[in-house]
């Protein structure tokens, strides 16, 4: 063979295989896509990585799918996934930059996102079915193993789309179920849905919002209330739209989520056999790491 043509081989052979990611990541809404220099709100922490973390990126993307034999689904080999988040929401998180991956990369997680833009516990986009129908039927691609964390979070397209309580329960209460069956002894919280608030025209999204935080009571699950934040902390001069934040805005919720992750016990801790090294005077630039 040629150098010319084992360079042909060789360049088609690597165009073979970043199609076949390409393709896994679009078939199954799963996945993440780095962080993207060009995005200025882009957290310090999630750009160049969490300090736990080693300066590694906090991006996680699927490149190898694996049988589970418990229940035959495909799943995805993700790197590092026992410091990995499995983050399920809708357009609120589905953006690189997104806040509630922001405020989690920032609590010290590498983050794999299953979800799209439009969907909820009840809503569909049309081409990925709802929470529970797209965990069921394969339009996400779970990860393999154990992840440290799971966050479910949404609402706001079923607060639009006119999906009733006793729907949004019923599907929320099968989803937690489904993943607790599949990840038993995960830890599992929930984030609620984004809006102004009950007494300035939160309207059904604060009504959702409190619904989901019922649900989660109901399983013991951590909640974080969102269903004010636009007026409690004046962020809604930073919409984009009726409903999405500009970067400043998902900037700004991006801290906000991560110091309540922090306050509920929720950000990524030192395992045991690193925490001798950090009580020692290891700081986070040193060698050895979690």
């Amino acid at each position: 063979m040629t150098k010319a043509s084992a360079r042909t081989r060789n360049g088609a052979s690597r165009a073979a295989a970043a199609l076949a990611v390409s393709s896994l990541m679009a078939l199954s809404g799963c996945g993440v896509a780095a962080y993207s220099p060009g995005i200025s709100s882009a957290p310090a922490a999630a750009a160049a990585g969490h300090p736990q973390d080693g300066g590694q990126p906090a991006a996680v993307a699927a490149s190898t799918k694996v049988r589970n034999p418990a229940n035959g689904r495909l799943e995805a080999v993700v790197p590092e996934i026992t410091r990995t988040v499995l983050l399920i929401g809708d357009s609120q998180s589905e953006p690189a930059d997104g806040w509630p991956r922001q405020a989690l990369a920032a609590a010290g997680y590498k983050v794999y996102f299953c979800g799209r833009g439009g969907t909820g516990f009840v809503s569909s986009n049309g081409s990925t079915g709802n929470y529970v129908d797209a965990l069921l039927e394969g339009d996400w691609l779970l990860p393999s193993g154990t992840p440290a964390l799971i966050v479910i979070q949404g609402g706001g397209n079923d607060a639009a789309t006119g999906a009733t309580d006793r729907q949004i329960t019923g599907n929320a209460e099968k989803l937690i179920a489904e993943l607790q069956a599949r990840y038993p002894g995960t830890r599992m919280a929930m984030i609620g849905t984004l809006a102004r608030g009950a007494d300035h025209g939160g309207g059904r999204r604060s009504e959702v919002d409190a619904l989901l935080g019922s649900v989660a009571a109901a399983h013991g699950l951590p909640f974080v209330s969102v269903g004010d934040w636009l007026t409690r902390y004046g962020l809604a001069k930073d919409l984009a739209d009726a409903v999405h934040m500009n970067a400043a805005g998902r900037q700004s919720l991006g801290a906000l989520l991560e110091r309540r992750l922090r306050e509920l016990g929720l950000d990524r801790k030192a395992t045991p056999d690193t925490a001798p090294l950090l009580a020692a005077g290891t700081d986070a630039t040193g060698a050895v790491q979690d």
